[in-house]
């Protein structure tokens, strides 16, 4: 696939500015990618070059949310390589279709990926409220196959990847939701790095947004943590919500 071409000084600034609130979406609510991708698209990036871009900002942000979750790694070892190993054979397959993937396929499914990641994000309560609620429960084949399937998503398009993650974890394991939301992470920043190295390699990446992207994406997280006690999370995800329908039915339009 060619190389795209560096946005203008200007562009970079919007660029940064949408990925500076998505890192702190994420941080409150999740779903930040439906602010970041988007914006991609309307700098003028074909879909395939926005997603795979978007992909590489994402890396930074994992990175740090399983740095800061350390402690409630403590004892999952065993877990994390063990689902990590399915995570990074999901990845690799969906990040392999994404690349083989041509730009009207991608452009007609997008829509729904889309409206699957505002489906997700609008019952994160709900999810958060079984799983803090969940009591019993043990790892077994389908979880793998469930993280596998999650996996391949994540590869694929990744918005909306660590609530489907963590609603699968808690299918299968009886923990609290700190050491599932640590858990979640870690396999976030799996399938990140692999599908980073994959589309680095081989994808249309626009390197230049990326990295300030990936830069302006950890201070959003930084200052989302920090108002996250302060703003109802509720008016937030609602809004990105509805915000994703509306992408949703322009992209599909378009």
């Amino acid at each position: 696939m060619p190389a795209v071409s560096d946005p203008s000084l200007l562009q970079l600034v919007f660029l940064a500015g949408a990925a500076l609130l998505a890192g702190a979406i994420n941080a409150i609510a999740g779903g930040g990618s439906l602010i970041s991708f988007p914006a991609l698209l309307a700098v003028g990036y074909p879909s395939v070059a926005a997603n795979v871009t978007n992909l590489i900002a994402l890396v930074p942000g994992y990175a740090g949310g399983t740095a800061a979750y350390r402690e409630q790694l403590r004892g999952q070892g065993g877990r994390v390589r063990a689902l990590g190993a399915t995570s990074a054979v999901g990845a690799a397959a969906g990040t392999a279709l994404l690349l083989n993937t041509s730009s009207s396929a991608f452009d007609a499914v997008v829509p729904g990926l889309v409206l699957l990641a505002c489906l997700l994000l609008a019952v994160q309560p709900v999810l958060t409220r079984a799983i803090a609620g969940r009591a019993g429960g043990r790892a077994d084949v389908a979880l793998h196959v469930l993280v596998f399937a999650a996996s391949i998503y994540g590869g694929y398009f990744g918005a909306g990847l660590g609530i489907m993650l963590l609603a699968v974890l808690a299918a299968a394991l009886a923990e609290d939701l700190q050491r599932l939301n640590a858990l979640k992470g870690a396999l976030s920043l799996v399938v990140a790095v692999v599908s980073g190295v994959a589309v680095g390699l081989f994808g249309p990446v626009a390197w230049v947004p990326a990295a300030v992207m990936a830069a302006a994406s950890v201070v959003g997280g930084v200052a989302g943590a920090r108002i996250a006690q302060k703003l109802p999370a509720g008016v937030l995800r609602w809004g990105v919500v509805a915000y994703g329908v509306v992408l949703a039915v322009v992209l599909a339009a378009r």
